[in-house]
């Protein structure tokens, strides 16, 4: 499908989009497109969280033409077909929006920007996007170096959800993540089949499987429902692997870990430590990407304080990873800290309370261990302003 946009048309588009919730990121991405030198701009991001309806909405805003294809309506589709979008859009004069979506179906894409890109550099503006967030990262690392900006596209936090839905914590740890679910919220069996086959499976076989070796999908699948049992607990490698249905090594179940993070579903903290090799050689503390897929194969999480509390603390990292910098953990004996977040020269040192029993005793210590860093607990009642806006909480609160 091929759509022009032009000042004619943008009033309809945009009455229509009015009245939808509008995430951060489509703000940030009008402001790039008219950065100097003029980049072209690559949205990358886990499935189902609303990149090409963010586009649209920033389509409907604009008052500049835009030239709208999309791959995955065209059948065998090749270079020529992405070639004849490029100068359709060149004919509605320099500085033309051009938006390819499901750019990664078309073969050797690309090489076939590069081409275009570097025959009439800033003649458009270039906008990527498709739902392989696995495809689109090595396309883009390999062939466009220097000629893109990144974009990433994160799941919906609570205070996104909470504007646009009503959430509460409760409902957030339940089904927090991904925005067309809520309409089967109240349909568990069909809520887990969306999560399960639109998310998941979408995911594991068209994302991962089509573009990476592995040997026993099945086996490879069997991982993901064990690493969603731990939703931010550190665990050895061994462990995982003895798990496991089938005989392996650690590198096996590091090389899953990192499939699963490249596509956006969980995350793998490292031990923070001065001395990178350690760091390394720690055990991971893994942190999905959000709280639906651990309710996914465990089942409501408010059920009881324990798994509320796993839930919580998921639900805190997940957010903070969605931040610029650093996210580790840290352990020494029964000494622990659940998140060090670090941007440039600040270090925060988080400690995550859920009404469960912890001590805070870990901040103590690893504060006396790097003096710069700053403490901050991050509770149930607080965690709304923390959603809003990580960082100036993290600066506000911290001591």
């Amino acid at each position: 499908m091929s759509i022009i946009y032009t000042k004619r048309t943008w009033y309809f588009v945009k009455t229509a989009m009015s009245n939808a919730f509008q995430r951060p990121f489509v703000q940030t991405l009008a402001q790039r497109l008219f950065n100097t030198p003029v980049l072209m701009q690559v949205l990358v991001g886990p499935r189902q969280v609303g990149k090409t309806t963010g586009l649209r909405q920033l389509m409907g805003q604009a008052d500049y033409p835009i030239y709208y294809a999309n791959a995955d309506d065209v059948l065998n589709s090749d270079r020529s077909w992405l070639l004849a979008q490029w100068q359709q859009a060149l004919l509605l004069g320099e500085g033309a929006l051009l938006v390819v979506d499901e750019v990664q179906k078309i073969p050797n894409w690309p090489e076939t920007i590069k081409a275009l890109w570097d025959a009439r550099p800033g003649h458009l503006r270039v906008v990527l996007l498709g739902s392989s967030a696995l495809q689109i990262q090595s396309g883009i690392t390999e062939s466009l170096a220097g000629r893109f900006e990144l974009t990433r596209i994160h799941h919906w936090t609570f205070a996104e959800l909470h504007e646009a839905f009503g959430y509460d914590l409760s409902r957030y740890l339940r089904y927090g993540g991904y925005p067309g679910s809520v309409p089967m919220e109240n349909e568990p069996d069909r809520w887990h089949a969306y999560m399960k086959e639109s998310i998941v499976e979408a995911v594991i076989g068209k994302d991962i499987l089509q573009n990476r070796r592995v040997d026993k999908p099945a086996l490879f699948r069997q991982a993901f429902e064990i690493l969603c049992h731990y939703p931010a607990q550190e665990i050895s490698y061994t462990k995982l692997l003895g798990q496991l249905q089938d005989r392996g090594n650690t590198d096996l179940i590091k090389y899953y870990i990192d499939l699963y993070s490249s596509a956006f579903l969980l995350h793998a903290l490292q031990k923070y430590s001065a001395k990178q090799w350690l760091s390394r050689s720690s055990s991971p503390k893994l942190v999905l990407a959000c709280p639906a897929l651990f309710a996914m194969v465990d089942g409501d999480p408010n059920r009881d304080s324990e798994t509320f509390g796993r839930a919580f603390e998921l639900a805190v990292g997940a957010e903070l990873l969605q931040q610029p910098g650093q996210v580790c953990y840290w352990r020494e004996r029964n000494a622990e800290v659940d998140f060090v977040y670090q941007h440039r020269e600040k270090l925060y040192a988080i400690e995550v309370k859920s009404g469960r029993n912890k001590s805070a005793a870990g901040l103590d210590a690893f504060c006396k261990q790097v003096p710069i860093a700053r403490r901050v607990i991050i509770t149930p009642e607080n965690f709304a302003r923390f959603s809003l806006q990580p960082r100036e909480f993290l600066e506000t609160v911290a001591v």
